[in-house]
């Protein structure tokens, strides 16, 4: 009999499940959906995983390791916090937390629950391109990998040592089935930067880790926005195993990236716009993704979180024809 774990690591392993493909919502919903929701007859009390159970997805665990002290506010998004290594310096004791702050006993529970096969368990790092960026500002991030390039490697080199910290501390509790890197080193036109920089910049790092995490049992996988196509041979040289959240608007198209990456691990691909535009609209694009969910290697999901123009009805609808398709694949 399958379970809601079986089912993910048979896709990932390039296997089809017996029954049907998962069920599953990677990035959840907007704020906003969620209050529309609300208004509509959600019960207000469920968090992220009663809202799951409340449409019947099946069920995923995600913890999210941040680098900064939990006491310390972050700037607004986009800001910068450094602008040299003076900067860092002065900032850096509130970084890299020597106590790794997340609930163990929860997770004891949720990993009991996984050996079960009644959830899916990942964690996010964020990674060698976001969390820079997290220091510099978005713009002046871009600046530093030419006017900091020594900083910059400092940076990662100590983002690469705390990584290490959180997967041996988490993995004594709980081995995740699969991990992303936060990145979202892409826009709608592509990558933000260069194969050079790349290479002299973040390739190290992911060289370093990406061979332990596997070592681990864990899948690694990046979470970049925007038009990933022409960095995947990027991250495959690097080891990565996939890619989400595989943006429409962007035009990824997951049947090109298939047909060039054959078995690339993908999640997401379902264009978000078109979930309030009805059942036509809808069955059509499960339709374009429909020859990839029969291939492998595919968790179809909306391809970002779930925008406030969806109502509840139309996401039960969409819930439908997801469920529908998920069986397709497989029959």
């Amino acid at each position: 009999m399958e379970t809601v774990r079986s089912r993910f690591l048979k896709v990932f392993r390039g296997e089809q499940p017996t029954d049907r493909l998962p069920v599953m919502e990677w990035a959840s919903w907007w704020d906003l959906t969620v209050d529309r929701w609300k208004g509509e007859g959600l019960p207000d009390h469920l968090d992220k995983t009663g809202i799951k159970q409340y449409f019947g997805l099946d069920i995923d665990q995600q913890l999210w390791f941040p680098q900064i002290n939990p006491s310390v506010k972050r700037p607004p998004h986009g800001q910068n916090w450094i602008s040299n290594p003076a900067d860092y310096d002065a900032l850096r004791p509130n970084f890299y937390p020597q106590s790794i702050s997340y609930d163990r006993e929860l997770w004891r529970q949720i990993s009991d629950r996984q050996a079960k096969g009644d959830c899916v368990v990942w964690i996010t790092l964020e990674g060698f391109f976001w969390w820079p960026r997290v220091l510099f500002g978005i713009e002046p991030h871009l600046f530093a990998f030419y006017d900091e390039p020594k900083l910059m490697h400092r940076i990662n080199q100590d983002n690469l040592e705390y990584m290490m910290r959180c997967l041996e501390d988490f993995c004594s509790i709980c081995v995740p089935d699969f991990m992303t890197f936060a990145e979202d080193m892409s826009y709608n036109h592509g990558p933000m930067i260069s194969k050079a920089c790349f290479d002299e910049f973040l390739a190290p790092y992911y060289r370093q880790i990406i061979p332990h995490i596997r070592k681990l049992g864990i899948t690694p996988m990046m979470d970049s926005d925007g038009d990933v196509e022409p960095m995947l041979a990027w991250l495959e040289e690097v080891g990565m195993a996939g890619i989400l959240p595989l943006e429409r608007m962007a035009g990824v198209d997951v049947a090109r990236i298939r047909k060039n990456h054959p078995e690339l691990l993908l999640i997401g691909g379902f264009d978000k716009t078109v979930m309030h535009c009805g059942e036509a609209a809808i069955r059509a694009e499960f339709e374009r993704l429909l020859p990839v969910m029969r291939s492998g290697y595919f968790v179809p999901s909306v391809d970002h979180q779930t925008p406030p123009a969806v109502s509840i009805p139309d996401y039960q609808l969409y819930l439908t024809l997801l469920r529908e398709y998920c069986s397709r694949a497989v029959h």
